[in-house]
């Protein structure tokens, strides 16, 4: 025979080379989703649908190639044994030995987390003090950061990988959406959002917002932890711990406080080691001796955290305020006589809704994620300007809101100008003497804290943000802020956009395939 005859079956050989090229060009696809998936570039609920194609497309292109050997099998035999499979061996040796070498040294990076600073300002590099606290670690420290989709992690992450990378191994992290774990929150002591909880061993330090300078601090109570008691006033028909106040109790001592109660009518004195004093709701007034017990505790540098009701709802009558002139006094803030109205609420106007909430150490979170209702809240108001004592309103109403100061039950409340006060009101209001350095946090309201109100919008979130910022020592470190070099970007003209193009699609890949046609003609000379 003068050549060999093609066997009937060669012809349609290219019909399995087909179905294999389709089905690696499938599971090409369906890997790098599969790869997406496992680094949470995106979600999706059901993955075993994707891991049955990905089966069934490495299937097919097994099935392709061997019906293309089986219908082919000189074809196969030659690309086996010729010189192009000796050419492609060593290729594929290459290839193989490049991924390896990639494979194994981001391997390495990846057990092994180093990172460089390169930026002039050393913007990316952590204070000094950071990296002091991180090197003093005695044992392994974990972060959860609380985040729920409303607020971006990019930034958290970003610092908590700082943290870990520079931690020698003792720090690492994770992300947990309270909406979706609510008990994981709950057991932490987390109320609102975008707070982290550093873990080491038993213990727990919780920072109020993703910030080097808070993290920081946070870390260095950890490692050095100090007792830290706080103290609700009893007497005078405040909310009982145990029962009204569970929940926010409850709270507090997830947060490493010992919460007892006060009375300082039988002790008369208050305890040496009380971190802050809180007043909640009482329904009769304070008297005078006990309220220069409480003068003295915060010059000597205690706080007060003090949730006064409007008269109405109490047992006060006619009988004297001493607490309330006291804060007039020396702090001027003033409890207004009055009811606050907000219609802002149309089904309650009773409860007050926060409107505008300052930029504050207690409101951190509360700006913009969440707002606060005060159910049946008197106003307050700064009445003075005092020496040495910064004043911070720290909740307003709108000005659909005003303060009632003849409230009738039978009747539909209505603003009246010469005897109400016009909104927007202040619901609660911080006192800081720079001297003494004593603070006073002062509520119109107490419900809002309660088991009832407490987990209602920013209402817990609000009250414990108040007793941290009394109680805790927030001076332990002072990280000094790096002013960053800011560059500008100065778009090319007219003429150099046009260069640039020209190099990036003509220039750059007519050099690459210049060069790939001058290999092939010189290996075709030299047969």
């Amino acid at each position: 025979m003068a050549g060999k005859k093609k066997t009937s079956s060669a012809q349609y050989a290219f019909i399995g080379l087909i179905l294999a090229l389709l089905a690696c060009i499938s599971t090409g696809l369906i890997g790098a989703a599969q790869g997406m998936l496992a680094i949470n570039m995106f979600t999706l609920e059901n993955t075993e649908g994707l891991n049955l194609a990905l089966q069934i497309s490495i299937a097919l292109l097994i099935v392709g190639l061997a019906a293309y050997a089986i219908m082919a099998p000189d074809t196969v035999r030659r690309f086996l044994t010729g010189r192009q499979a000796r050419y492609g061996s060593n290729s594929l040796i290459l290839t193989v030995a490049f991924i390896g070498i990639i494979f194994v040294a981001n391997y390495i990076v990846f057990q092994n987390p180093k990172s460089w600073d390169l930026t002039e300002d050393k913007s990316n590099t952590l204070a000094d003090e950071t990296l002091q606290a991180l090197a003093t670690l005695p044992e392994k420290v974990t972060a959860t950061a609380f985040y729920t989709t409303s607020l971006d992690t990019s930034g958290a992450d970003e610092l908590l990988l700082k943290f870990k990378t520079n931690s020698g191994g003792k720090f690492d992290y994770t992300f947990v959406n309270p909406d979706m774990d609510p008990i994981a929150a709950r057991e932490a002591g987390i109320t609102g959002d975008g707070k982290i909880m550093l873990q080491m061993g038993e213990t727990r330090e919780i920072a109020s917002y993703a910030d080097e300078t808070e993290l920081t601090k946070t870390l260095i109570r950890l490692i050095s932890p100090e007792p830290r008691m706080v103290y609700f006033l009893a007497g005078h028909g405040e909310h009982a711990l145990d029962s009204n106040f569970s929940t926010a109790k409850a709270t507090l001592e997830s947060k490493n406080y010992t919460v007892n109660s006060l009375n300082l009518l039988s002790t008369n004195k208050i305890p040496e080691d009380a971190r802050a004093i809180i007043v909640a709701g009482p329904m009769k007034p304070l008297t005078g001796t006990e309220v220069d017990l409480l003068k003295t505790f915060v010059d000597a540098g205690g706080s007060l955290v003090i949730l006064e009701d409007p008269g109405i709802m109490t047992e006060f009558g006619d009988s004297a305020d001493p607490l309330a002139s006291y804060l007039t006094s020396d702090w001027g803030i003033t409890l207004n006589n009055d009811v606050v109205i907000d219609l802002v609420n149309t089904q309650n106007p009773l409860q007050a809704v926060s409107s505008q909430v300052a930029q504050h150490p207690i409101t951190q979170n509360l700006t913009e994620n969440y707002i606060v209702i005060l159910p049946q809240a008197r106003s307050l108001s700064v009445s003075a300007e005092i020496e040495n004592v910064i004043q911070t309103p720290l909740i307003l109403t709108t000005e659909q809101s005003w303060g009632e100061t003849e409230l009738a039950s039978e009747e539909q409340p209505e603003f009246d100008a010469e005897k109400d006060i016009p909104g927007p009101l202040s619901l609660a209001i911080v006192g800081e003497n720079g001297v003494t350095q004593g603070r006073v946090v002062v509520f119109g309201n107490s419900l809002f804290a309660t088991n009832e109100s407490f987990d209602a919008f920013g209402n817990g979130n609000m009250f414990i943000n108040s007793v941290d910022w009394a109680a805790e020592q927030e001076d332990l470190i002072n990280i000094t802020p790096r002013e960053q070099t800011i560059r500008t970007f100065n778009p090319p003209t007219n003429a150099g956009f046009i260069i640039m193009i020209i190099v990036a699609v003509l220039v750059l890949p007519g050099m690459v395939v210049f060069a790939g046609v001058s290999s092939w003609i010189t290996r075709r000379k030299r047969g």
